[in-house]
């Protein structure tokens, strides 16, 4: 097993760790904000897209890390913030420009039509797996 380790500076960076993270589970409860530091970070347990590939059974998930830098602002649509322990479901992360500059809106798009946007002053994401991986029965579905 390897561990993960990525760096996203522009959106196709954002692109592969959106990738990585697609079907990624975290509970609100395992989300940080930091205004004074720019800091947004989630621990999330996320598929194994490349190691799923071609099986039938004998999925994995792999605790993860992911942490955005240079945040100004947070908001979220859809998530009840005092429902500390309910399970979200990643989907994508995608970046929105604003103008020419690198400035613009990570949003983190989560099923239920749910989403955490991030305004940030540039991309700078990184994505790495701070535990072991473990067996999961199941493959994500998406109609």
């Amino acid at each position: 097993m390897t561990e993960l380790k990525l760096l996203a500076l522009d959106t196709d960076d954002l692109g592969v760790v959106s990738a990585h993270m697609q079907d990624a589970v975290f509970k609100l409860g395992d989300v940080r904000w930091s205004a004074a530091e720019k800091t947004f970070s989630l621990a999330a347990n996320r598929f194994d897209w490349a190691a799923a590939e071609g099986k039938r059974k004998g999925f994995e998930r792999h605790r993860a890390a992911l942490v955005l830098k240079r945040v100004e602002t947070v908001r979220s649509n859809g998530i009840d913030r005092n429902r500390k322990e309910d399970v979200l479901s990643l989907l994508a992360v995608r970046f929105i420009p604003k103008g020419e500059g690198p400035e613009g809106t990570v949003e983190l798009v989560l099923s239920g039509n749910a989403a955490i946007e991030l305004d940030v002053e540039c991309i700078e994401v990184a994505l790495a797996d701070i535990g072991g991986a473990w067996e999961t029965p199941s493959r994500p579905r998406h109609p």
